[in-house]
């Protein structure tokens, strides 16, 4: 009973903890009782059924609109899910997590040798979105080093690199040219399509989209070649690509950050941002309200995420000789990881 019935409160509960904490115990209704809000609710599919029927059921009763009528509570019509977002399932090596038999990947492992924005690129490329997915390491590699590291990663380092070199400081436009007006309009576009694969919660799809564009990018610099343009009557057109590269960097690194917050602010400082484009959740101790023992709680401030929109190069930012934003990895940990499971590559 407790997580078909009881567990599934703790939405409402939370919610109006979170609001006593924060000196504003009634923000709560904003979501839960304000007509126009949407509430939507992540979930594997095997929860789908509390979700989409026995939350709902609950909440139906308690606003006095199920079968048998009534009155709402002391805590008003509370909103119902607007959509019960669930994914499929994902195996490892063609199995089923199990602990037991060691077909599993433990978080604090995982974070000893990977970086996080790794898994998290490939649970958004290749997670089991609306079909159940396999997770393997040899395909966890191939990604990382052929999307994640060659691809995005190339592309923020050999722009930082560039700018370092013959600027020091991202550089002024001086006039753009139609292949430099292409890509820019071609970045800014991203914001409504990816945007739009968000608010449907296609993740897949918006993740493409942006390596897609990422790859207009690469394309640019191989067309553009402004590593050739040496000459001090070059000068302009190398500042202008540059410039255009720059501004290229900062929009698709803010369209990644719901997928690679780390990272995102990583690339952010680089390019002359606060390093916060992706506000950070963060555990805090606290006194239980109700007087029990205190506890963790998950919590975090994110007023201050950039609107969703085109931006603008910082012009004049310091740009430094840059580090790789990603770690590629090498081949030899396929086998690695196999063997930690007892199987042979």
């Amino acid at each position: 009973l407790y997580v078909w019935f009881d567990a599934v409160i703790g939405y409402l509960s939370a919610s109006i903890e979170w609001a006593r904490r924060t000196g504003e115990p009634e923000a709560w209704r904003r979501w839960w009782n304000d007509p126009e809000a949407r509430s939507y609710y992540f979930m594997g599919k095997d929860n789908i059924v509390f979700h989409s029927q026995i939350w709902p059921a609950e909440l139906l009763g308690y606003n006095g609109q199920g079968s048998r009528g009534g009155d709402a509570g002391e805590y008003g019509i509370l909103n119902l899910p607007t959509e019960v977002v669930s994914s499929e399932y994902l195996t490892m090596e063609g199995d089923k997590f199990s602990t037991s038999r060691g077909v599993v990947i433990l978080v604090g492992d995982f974070l000893e040798r990977y970086q996080v924005d790794a898994l998290r690129y490939f649970i958004a490329a290749a997670g089991p979105e609306n079909q159940d997915s396999d997770f393997t390491w040899s395909e966890f590699l191939r990604r990382t080093n052929s999307e994640l590291v060659a691809a995005w990663g190339n592309l923020v380092n050999r722009t930082a690199a560039m700018i370092a070199k013959s600027f020091g400081e991202i550089p002024a436009p001086v006039e753009l040219e139609e292949i430099d007006q292409n890509l820019l309009a071609a970045i800014r576009g991203g914001f409504t399509t990816v945007g739009k694969h968000i608010e449907h919660h296609r993740f897949k799809a918006g993740v493409n989209e942006l390596m897609r564009l990422v790859g207009e990018a690469n394309a640019y610099v191989a067309r553009t070649e402004p590593f050739k343009l040496k000459g001090e009557d070059q000068r302009e057109r190398l500042a202008t690509i540059l410039h255009t590269l720059a501004t290229a960097v900062v929009n698709l690194d803010l369209m990644f950050a719901p997928f690679l917050p780390h990272s995102s602010n990583t690339i952010d400082a680089m390019y002359g941002g606060t390093g916060e484009i992706a506000p950070m959740p963060r555990a805090e101790r606290v006194e239980d309200l109700g007087g029990g023992p205190a506890h963790l709680v998950i919590t975090g401030d994110y007023t201050g995420a950039p609107a969703w929109e085109p931006r603008e190069a910082v012009l004049g930012a310091p740009i430094a000789k840059p580090t790789p934003v990603f770690t590629k990895l090498d081949e030899s940990i396929v086998a690695e990881e196999l063997a930690r499971m007892g199987l042979e590559a």
